[in-house]
């Protein structure tokens, strides 16, 4: 009765719904923030399809605020993964999300850097306006880039560093430009920032300079035609397994 009950509700909300059989195959789609793409793609989505064989998981990654709009517009994903709660929040207001499925999976740090062989005049980021280039996320849709202006703005620079910023249109465009050294600083998280020996992190965000912490929630989508597989995926991704492999890139299990 209850999953005649829940495909019931899908097709009433009008969202396709067609469940795998038990043990067919099924493909997923998993909507994630740049930032976990090397963690995800290199070993979390190997490991989980070693446990679940016939399950196929195709991930696309891009901003978090691109990816809510596409989700919005019809991208057919089964599970999303922010890189703020913002975001997460917008797609359960707008019924596309149960709130009661929503995990605050992990923690990450913004983070000031420079090219790693370039010299700079910048020490922090209180005298970032001193860098005459900087590279930030667009505070529009780049959760790194609206933890930047918070915490900029909390210490009266945003506008100085604003004007002479060029904004990119996800965290891992922020990190090349400074890793190719056409931005002599720009913000970024600090998992991203291990990922490549060709920035280095002069420092972290202020004390108080954020109102909150940086969290990454996950849930299933409640249009996914494979529900099953989408909420094995979040489970998997809770896991200890999962939660270790997400600390050796640089995260911090939200406990």
């Amino acid at each position: 009765m209850r999953k005649i009950t829940t495909v019931l509700t899908l097709i009433i909300l009008g969202f396709p719904f067609r469940p795998a059989a038990a043990g067919e195959a099924a493909t997923i789609m998993l909507a994630a923030a740049a930032s976990l793409r090397y963690s995800l793609v290199d070993e979390l989505i190997p490991a989980f399809r070693a446990k679940h064989p016939r399950i196929t998981v195709e991930g696309t990654y891009d901003s978090s605020g691109k990816l809510q709009a596409q989700i919005e517009n019809g991208l057919a994903a089964d599970v999303f993964m922010s890189a703020a709660p913002r975001q997460m929040k917008a797609l359960v207001d707008g019924g596309f999300i149960s709130a009661a499925e929503v995990v605050n999976l992990l923690e990450n740090r913004i983070v000031l850097i420079v090219p790693a062989g370039g010299g700079t005049r910048v020490t922090g980021f209180a005298d970032l306006a001193a860098a005459e280039t900087v590279a930030l996320g667009d505070p529009g849709s780049v959760p790194a880039g609206q933890y930047a202006r918070e915490a900029l703005t909390s210490l009266g620079i945003w506008d100085l560093v604003s004007a002479r910023a060029s904004f990119g249109a996800n965290v891992t465009e922020v990190l090349n430009w400074v890793a190719e050294g056409s931005a002599e600083a720009g913000v970024v998280y600090a998992t991203d920032a291990a990922t490549t020996p060709k920035v280095r992190v002069l420092a972290g965000a202020p004390e108080g300079s954020l109102a909150s912490k940086v969290l990454y929630p996950v849930a299933p989508l409640k249009g996914s035609i494979h529900p099953g597989e989408a909420r094995l995926l979040v489970e998997f991704l809770q896991s200890d397994e999962a939660l270790a492999v997400f600390e050796k890139y640089g995260f911090t299990p939200n406990r």
